[in-house]
């Protein structure tokens, strides 16, 4: 009788073991940046990632352990820097990527090469293309990026947390008085963002006017001279590094514009405005932060 007892108990584990197998193997598909539906017969265990806010969204949402490949510059959060280099953003080495045997590569669509990204296509890997444009864009890359991860609880509860903090700044810093500002992303060559640029979001949230905001390329190049002829009440650079402020320093030497004369030259670290994460609502912080001293700075 207990023979026959724990045979039956077995045949039920086995049963309930072969009934679950397929739920866990359930097809995902999601619709990436570029319109693509990507789906993969399971969530992906061995991901690759060719951009570093890329690799920070993954860890964000729970998936960062699923990572195997990473592009140079992947530097947060600190665990990041020992997962294996497959190149710069904007040259990726194809065969190392190939050699690393991913379920998913996720992909940057304004940094990566777009022959690169079709060449991955073409060698048959599953390619998820990212290019959020919006605080409600990046929401739902991480969520995409979760679901194709399976780590939705957990990138459920990093996109409310980053919604919530982008909703009490706008709450904040609503109907301020708007503030005429040049957002410096790059030195040489000179270069800004137009309207449609996710850290134009961050500045009208904060009530800035991005002065170069019309213009048709998202990322535009500049001349000083346009700049200077601008005249912004604020100058705000990323610079070369988390704690280099040298390009917002070498405007000094302009002294007869109102953002040089006003001490309106503000530094806020690149990774916390530049990079497409979560993190940018910190960056915004400081932003508002920053735009709210030049206010202030009218009347002194």
């Amino acid at each position: 009788m207990i023979l026959i007892a724990i045979k039956r108990q077995l045949t039920l584990l086995v049963t309930i073991l072969l009934c679950a197998a397929p739920a866990l193997a359930e097809p995902v598909t999601v619709t990436d940046d570029d319109d693509r539906e990507v789906t993969l017969d399971r969530p992906a265990e061995r991901i690759v990632s060719l951009a570093p806010h890329i690799t920070e969204v993954l860890f964000a949402v729970g998936a960062g352990d699923k990572l195997v490949g990473v592009t140079q510059h992947s530097d947060f959060p600190p665990e990041a820097e020992m997962i294996p280099r497959v190149g710069g953003y904007s040259r990726i080495d194809l065969e190392r990527v190939v050699e690393m045997d991913p379920d998913l590569v996720v992909a940057w669509r304004s940094g990566n090469s777009s022959s690169q990204i079709e060449r991955l296509r073409d060698l048959g890997l599953n390619v998820y293309v990212s290019e959020p444009r919006s605080f409600e864009g990046v929401a739902s890359s991480m969520r995409r990026m979760a679901q194709l991860a399976g780590t939705e609880e957990h990138g459920e509860e990093a996109v409310q947390a980053f919604l919530d903090e982008i909703e009490t700044l706008r709450l904040d810093y609503a109907d301020r008085d708007p503030v005429p500002l040049f957002y410096q992303v790059w030195e040489q060559p000179l270069m800004t963002v137009n309207d449609e640029h996710l850290i134009s979001e961050a500045i009208r949230l904060c009530g800035g006017d991005n002065v170069f905001g019309h213009l048709d390329r998202l990322v535009p190049r500049m001349d000083r001279e346009a700049v200077i002829d601008a005249d912004p009440e604020v100058i705000i650079g990323g610079g070369m590094g988390e704690d280099r402020p040298d390009w917002v320093i070498a405007w000094e030497q302009w002294e007869d514009m109102t953002a040089v004369q006003r001490d309106n030259l503000f530094f806020i670290p690149p990774s916390l405005l530049q990079r497409h994460t979560p993190r940018i609502a910190e960056g915004t912080r400081l932003m508002c932060e920053e735009l709210e001293r030049a206010r202030q700075r009218r009347t002194d």
